[in-house]
């Protein structure tokens, strides 16, 4: 079945009229599906039909709204529109308020139906719009926290379960936003520590003058205010995963003691002379490029050699759009489930900012665009200045087509042959769109 609400089916016991209504619909724009009887109807039609339905109120056997309350009872929010005689007027308001989506009294227009069709596929089309996103979501929960299709994430999933069961120091580089912590958890719940602590440290988010009794801990007394014992975090997550977020602000004198822990595997509290043996696994990661860092003289040498045993780069969401769909379903529902909402019906708006934007804030910035979608906030930013007209309709469509041949080939790993037969076009009128719109297939394609 196409992947697009546009279909029509249309259920008339008389020949004539039947086909005169189905070349008016056709005409109009629809896929139509034509029956002789409502048992026809219910044998032909698919389980989960994507369309709309149309019946005649009176036929032979089965009535419409006999075959109304069967098709409800299959999928209630399938639309169904009734053609009613002149005295089947009053039964057919009765079947509005059983659930039937619209009547259409005969005589009528050619246009009263297509229009009333036309607002049954918009209702039809936002109804499985909200069952995807609830679908994606469920979907993605055995694969949370890091969600996506596309080859590279699996690719970085697969990496994080193969070195999650290996005691080697991880080291992670992405941009902000881009689940650098949801990864570092992943290592630790994916390897034989996760029954211990995973003890996570904002390296930017602590003062200098604290970082050392954080992190090593400090004996009564050890300094002025050191009114008692501290257990630093590297104690705590002895067993366990030190996770360090941004250690590229580590303080150099920091950075010294760090590195000697690393390579002894021991801490010694501040005001203290007894060494305390470590078995715990550091998990760091830089939004900046450390080896950079190490060439300005920011950080040092030797700790960057020693934290980069593993290093693992965790792309931004503009190097995976694919994803955005996917991920934006699951963080939608989510903030209807917390807030108490039911999952919106996604406007323009927000359908062309999740194709077109460019994320700078990566994975974190979507989900709190999710987050005001589903409390009715879907604003997609401000208005294009005047200097700065909307996008015409040929580069919608353009963007459009990159995004649908993108997801074809994230889909099947860049197989030209299977990313064909879901996109429906010959073999050299993609390439030339590849060309056209400058998309490297080679990006699709697992290793």
């Amino acid at each position: 079945m196409p992947n697009a609400v546009n279909q029509v089916a249309f259920i008339d016991d008389d020949a004539d009229l039947r086909g005169a209504n189905v070349q008016t619909l056709q005409l109009a724009g629809f896929e139509v599906l034509p029956f002789d009887s409502a048992e026809a109807a219910l044998a032909g039609l698919p389980a989960q039909f994507r369309g709309v339905v149309v019946s005649d109120i009176r036929m032979p056997r089965m009535d419409g709204r006999q075959l109304f309350r069967r098709l409800r009872d299959q999928d209630a929010d399938l639309p169904v529109i009734l053609i009613t005689g002149h005295a089947d007027v009053a039964e057919a308001v009765e079947a509005l308020h059983e659930g039937v989506y619209d009547f259409v009294a005969k005589p009528y227009a050619a246009e009263r139906l297509v229009s009333s069709i036309r607002r049954a596929l918009e209702k039809r089309r936002l109804v499985l719009e909200n069952r995807q996103l609830r679908a994606d979501a469920q979907s993605a929960q055995g694969d949370w926290p890091l969600i996506g299709q596309t080859p590279v994430m699996e690719r970085l999933r697969a990496t994080l379960r193969q070195l999650a069961e290996a005691e080697v120091d991880v080291l992670l580089e992405g941009e902000t936003g881009v689940g650098k912590a949801l990864a570092a958890r992943a290592l630790h719940s994916w390897s034989r520590r996760r029954d211990r602590e995973f003890v996570a440290v904002d390296c930017a988010a602590l003062p200098a003058t604290m970082i050392e009794s954080e992190l090593f801990g400090h004996e009564l007394g050890a300094f002025s205010g050191a009114v008692r014992q501290r257990i630093g975090r590297l104690q705590t997550a002895d067993r366990g995963t030190l996770f360090l977020d941004e250690v590229e602000t580590l303080p150099a004198q920091a950075q010294g003691k760090f590195l000697r822990v690393l390579e002894e595997r021991e801490v010694t509290p501040l005001g203290g002379n007894v060494a305390r043996t470590l078995d715990v696994r550091i998990v760091a990661a830089a939004k900046t490029d450390l080896a950079e860092a190490v060439r300005k003289g920011l950080f040092r040498e030797d700790l960057f050699h020693r934290l980069d045993v593993v290093r693992l780069r965790i792309p931004p969401l503009r190097e995976r759009r694919a994803d955005v769909p996917l991920l934006f379903g699951h963080f939608v529902a989510r903030a209807a489930e917390r807030f108490g909402r039911t999952i919106p019906p996604l406007g323009d708006a927000v359908r062309w900012r999740l194709l077109h934007h460019d994320w700078p804030g990566n994975v974190r910035e979507l989900a709190h665009f999710a987050q005001r979608v589903a409390l009715g906030m879907d604003d997609p930013g401000p208005a294009p200045s005047p200097d700065e007209p909307a996008p015409s309709l040929p580069r919608r469509v353009a963007a459009y087509e990159v995004h649908l041949i993108e997801e074809a080939l994230a889909g099947c790993h860049g197989d030209v042959r299977s990313a064909l037969e879901i996109l429906g076009i010959p073999r050299k009128t993609f390439y030339d769109k590849l060309e056209r719109h400058g998309v490297d297939i080679n990006a699709f394609r697992a290793p």
